[in-house]
């Protein structure tokens, strides 16, 4: 089991999440992170550090998210590996709140 991130981190891309992680498993796109749940240890560390709350354990992402299991894993295998806080976005706060964000991730 892995964790993963959901749609809120979309167009927020908070990186305080992997400032905890052990391993490498958190990838970068665009306008959002990923976790390879091949490289995750299900350490729980990040959970509680996204401001945004998009990152859950696989068994308890809420239905309405699960195409992002898939879509952190196949993401993981283009994206490149973070493994230190960058800073979000400038208007990243202006985004925490917005619903309904999958169809402004970019690939």
């Amino acid at each position: 089991m892995a964790f993963v991130v959901t749609e809120s981190c979309i167009r927020c891309k908070y990186t305080d999440c992997v400032e905890v992680c052990p391993v490498d498993c958190f990838h970068a796109g665009p306008n959002m992170l990923v976790i390879d749940p091949d490289e995750c240890i299900d350490c729980t560390l990040c959970e509680t550090e996204c401001p945004v709350d998009a990152i859950y354990s696989e068994d308890d992402v809420p239905e309405s998210q699960r195409q992002f299991i898939d879509l952190n894993a196949e993401l993981a295998k283009d994206w490149p590996v973070l493994s230190e806080k960058i800073d979000a976005p400038e208007d990243a706060d202006d985004w925490m709140d917005t619903p309904d964000k999958l169809q402004y991730l970019e690939r």
